[in-house]
């Protein structure tokens, strides 16, 4: 008797082919139900239905349908137990050898902008993770698949082992099973129960060389079903990814997001961008980073919010980089970009999503925090010194208040066209990040603009930026002693913008 396989997908990514191959190399029969059932029948694939297999109809509007002795019978059955074979033949049960499920897209759905609760616990899969466990469970004598991704292996596997799956491969498939439902409950957990409870779980995407340091272990952990984020980005060349290069990536991404409407480059150096700027096209903006601060963009992190063309790729050659991500890279810039081989190049379409939630592990427990992903709305901000800001002044306001928002703090950020001058990060007091980023603009801080992430308790601030040369200022406010700023601002002819937001970075 031919092999029996169950399929029931949501992503039906590669089924058709998986599923023609079942049945044309290794003669198996398949069994399905609901979408996937249709889709394998509209390919010309001999398939029944699980209501005709079961003798039972899909009731519930689809609600019930592989909850079925017949299923799950033969799921669970030891192929070694004589009393389980017993129970299948007195039952009309077939042996079920390979199960095909992924589930509902629960995730997804909560994801989309106004979902209701009823709209999410709809996508709560009940029969998917059910057959799940159970094929898992019952790794010994069957196989699960549940992402596309293993499809192309399971079938090498019969091929190489004379149509069956070693139990390695079987174990370590039911494994990812288990991590998958594991995932799927966290998600639908952590979205019914608010602020009340948070899970956290991942499957491991790779084995990382160290942590931070080369005496310390690491991993790289996808969270969710679907790959998003990093784990969706392609990698088009370079060494593999460290540690710390993914950390500074996501410090990268999270300030590109932040410009969406102009080309935009910034240079990522231990979390903190040493340049940042914007400009008419994505190669001016890159030169305009990197001369923010030349010295530091050896060996640092870039990320661009264009797609890397060829002149782009040209200035990128001309200096050691650890990584480049952007958009998208045209077949030329990569032809550019392979003589420095040794450079991670990745594309990653959406730059601009990043978590909700950020986790930090502290001693008996975990931190949650809601992402700092406030937008700056400058028609909320207060102008407090009698000198009013220009259209352009303004827009340079922004510019240098988005960046800032991004350095660590204490965080001082000085700029000018739109671009990175001067970067103080991560002081035990203000005024010592005001005279890093200020010695750091040199000359180019007469008429430039300074951002601060946090208020300001004193108006030595203030008057050390005077007397560099600083034209304008803005900062969350919010101190005691706020008139005292506003006062120093007005007595050495300063422009002050208070945002009524602070943006610490810890």
């Amino acid at each position: 008797m031919a092999r029996l396989a169950l399929l029931s997908v949501s992503n039906k990514t590669g089924l058709i082919d998986l599923a023609r191959r079942l049945v044309e190399e290794f003669e198996f029969d398949l069994i399905s139900s609901g979408g996937t059932a249709q889709a394998l029948k509209d390919a010309g694939l001999p398939v029944t239905k699980v209501a005709d297999y079961t003798g039972s109809p899909e009731i519930l509007g689809g609600r019930v349908k592989t909850l079925h002795p017949r299923i799950h019978g033969g799921i669970l059955a030891r192929r070694d137990v004589p009393s389980d074979l017993t129970d299948l033949e007195n039952n009309q049960i077939r042996p079920i050898d390979l199960v095909v499920v992924n589930l509902y897209p629960f995730e997804e759905t909560i994801a989309k902008p106004g979902v209701t609760l009823a709209e999410a616990v709809e996508q709560i899969d009940i029969g998917g993770p059910t057959m799940l466990r159970a094929s898992s469970k019952n790794f010994a004598h069957l196989t699960v698949l549940c992402d596309p991704a293993q499809y192309d292996e399971y079938l090498q596997e019969l091929r190489q082992n004379n149509g069956v799956a070693s139990l390695e491969f079987r174990q370590k498939a039911a494994l990812k099973g288990f991590l998958h439902t594991a995932s799927y409950d966290s998600a639908i957990a952590s979205y019914l129960s608010g602020t009340q409870q948070h899970t956290l779980s991942g499957t491991e995407l790779q084995s990382l060389r160290y942590g931070e340091n080369p005496h310390q272990p690491a991993a790289w952990y996808q969270t969710g079903t679907t790959p998003t984020g990093w784990a969706a980005a392609k990698k088009l060349q370079g060494k593999e990814l460290s540690y710390n290069n993914l950390v500074d990536l996501e410090a990268a991404r999270r300030i590109i997001a932040e410009f969406t409407d102009t080309p935009a480059a910034t240079i990522i150096k231990h979390t903190n961008p040493c340049g940042t700027a914007l400009a008419d096209t994505i190669v001016e903006a890159y030169q305009k980073a990197f001369n923010a601060d030349a010295t530091s963009a050896f060996g640092g992190i870039v990320a661009l919010n264009r797609p890397i063309d060829a002149a782009t790729a040209s200035e990128l050659t001309k200096t050691f980089l650890e990584c480049v991500v952007a958009p998208d890279c045209d077949a030329e810039a990569q032809k550019i970009l392979s003589k420095k081989s040794n450079v991670r190049v990745l594309t990653l379409a959406d730059l601009s999503t990043g978590p909700k939630t950020l986790v930090k592990q502290i001693a008996g427990g975990f931190l949650v925090q809601a992402a700092d992903d406030i937008a700056a709305d400058t028609s909320q901000w207060q102008v407090v010194t009698e000198r009013q800001p220009t259209p352009d002044e303004l827009a340079e306001l922004l510019f240098a208040w988005k960046v800032c928002k991004h350095v660590k703090s204490n965080a001082i950020v000085v700029t000018s066209d739109r671009t990175t001058l001067g970067v103080g990060a991560g002081q035990m007091n203000r005024i010592g990040s005001t005279k890093i980023a200020l010695e750091q603009a040199g000359d180019k801080a007469k008429g430039a603009i300074l951002a601060s992430d946090g208020f300001f308790p004193f108006d030595d601030t203030v008057r050390t930026a005077a007397a560099a040369g600083i034209s304008a200022i803005v900062q969350p406010g919010g101190s005691l002693r706020d008139q005292d700023s506003v006062k120093a601002a007005n007595e050495l002819g300063l422009l002050m913008v208070l945002t009524g937001v602070r943006h610490f970075l810890h």
